[in-house]
C-alpha cells in the first residue's frame, strides 16, 4: 500500500524548465535552432576555417597571386625593357627588387614569370584531374577488360622517364609553353587513375549506382553524376597538392635550360640567371626564389586544410 502512494507521488511532480539546462541555445527560438543544421560543403567550409594554418595559406596565395597581376602596374615598368646604365643595380625605392645583369626590372620579371609558372602548374593539374579522373572511373566501373586494358597502359606510361621524355619533346615541339604543359602531363595522370579507380570500385556497388544501372543509364551518365562527385573530396586533396609540384617541376626545368624561352621568362628561368650572378648580386636569386617558396608552401598548407576538412572521421 505504501509502494503505491509512493509510486503515485513521484509520478505527480510537475516538469518546469527549470529543472533542465540549456546548452548552447541561450536566446534562440525553436526555429532559429533548426536552421542551425549545416549542409555537407558548409560543414566542410567551417572545419577548413578552423584550421588556422589552412586560414594561412590560402591569405598566402590570395596575396601572391594579387602580387602577380597587380604588381606590374604598381611598378609601371615593361619587364622586356632593357637599360644597361642601371644593371645589377640593387633594391631601391624606384626598382623594389633591383635589377638583372641586362639593367631589367626584377620586379616586374618575378611578376610576369610567376603568372607563367602559375599558369602552367594550374594547365597540368586540370589535364592530370581530366585524364585521370575519366579513366580511373571508367576502369574502376566496367572492370574486366576495359579495366585490364587501362591499368596495362598506365603502367606502361608511368615507367617512361620523365625526363628524357621532356628532352625529346622539347627538341621535336620546340621549347615552349604548351610543349611544356604537355610533357609535365603526360604522365602525371597516371597516378590519380589509380586513386580514382581505387574509391570507384569501393563504391560501385551501392544501391544509388545500382539504380541508376537499372533505370538504364548510361556509362558517361553514371560516371558524371554519381561517381565522380562522390570520390570529389580526395581529388580535390590531390588537385591541391600537385598544383605546387608542377609549379617546382616547371621551375626545375627551366632552372636546367628546358623550360620558358627567353625573352619569356618564369620563376625558374630568373632562379637560373640569378644562380649564375650568387656571389656578387644574390638579391637577383634571393627573389625568385622566396615566391616559389611561398607558394608551394601555401598550397601544401591549403591541402592538409582540405585533407582535414573533407575527411568524414573528423566530422563532429
Amino acid at each position: 500500500m505504501s509502494e503505491n502512494k509512493q509510486n503515485t507521488m513521484v509520478e505527480e511532480v510537475p516538469l518546469t524548465d527549470d529543472m533542465f539546462e540549456r546548452i548552447g541555445t541561450e536566446g534562440l527560438s525553436g526555429e532559429d535552432i533548426g536552421k542551425q543544421s549545416l549542409t555537407y560543403w558548409a560543414d566542410v567550409w567551417r572545419r577548413f576555417r578552423s584550421n588556422k594554418m589552412a586560414i594561412l595559406g590560402l591569405i598566402l596565395l590570395i596575396a601572391v597571386i594579387c602580387l602577380l597581376f597587380i604588381g606590374p602596374t604598381l611598378s609601371g615598368k615593361d619587364y622586356q625593357f632593357i637599360d644597361a646604365s642601371i644593371k645589377n643595380t640593387p633594391p631601391n625605392s624606384e626598382y623594389w627588387f633591383g635589377t638583372d645583369d641586362m639593367g631589367r626590372d626584377l620586379f616586374t620579371r618575378v611578376c610576369v614569370g610567376g603568372r607563367v609558372s602559375i599558369y602552367i602548374g594550374l594547365c597540368c593539374t586540370l589535364v592530370m584531374f581530366v585524364i585521370g579522373s575519366l579513366l580511373g572511373a571508367l576502369a574502376g566501373l566496367k572492370g574486366g577488360i576495359v579495366d585490364d586494358l587501362i591499368m596495362r597502359f598506365c603502367e606502361l606510361i608511368g615507367n617512361l622517364p620523365y625526363l628524357i621524355i621532356v628532352i625529346i619533346l622539347s627538341l621535336v615541339m620546340g621549347r615552349s609553353m604548351f610543349s611544356l604543359v604537355f610533357a609535365m602531363s603526360l604522365t602525371a595522370w597516371v597516378g590519380t587513375t589509380r586513386m580514382v579507380r581505387g574509391q570507384i570500385l569501393q563504391i560501385k556497388e551501392q544501391d544509388y549506382v545500382q539504380a541508376a544501372k537499372a533505370l538504364g543509364a548510361d556509362t558517361g551518365r553514371i560516371i558524371i553524376k554519381h561517381l565522380l562527385p562522390n570520390t570529389l573530396g580526395i581529388i580535390m586533396v590531390d588537385v591541391t597538392m600537385s598544383v605546387p609540384g608542377f609549379i617546382f617541376s616547371e621551375s626545375f626545368l627551366s632552372y636546367i635550360g628546358l623550360g620558358i624561352r627567353p625573352p619569356e621568362t618564369s620563376w625558374g628561368a630568373l632562379a637560373s640567371a640569378g644562380q649564375q650572378q650568387l656571389m656578387f648580386y644574390p638579391y637577383q636569386l634571393f627573389f625568385p626564389c622566396l615566391l616559389i617558396v611561398i607558394t608551394i608552401l601555401s598550397f601544401h598548407l591549403i591541402g592538409d586544410g582540405l585533407s582535414d576538412a573533407l575527411d568524414p572521421k573528423l566530422r563532429q
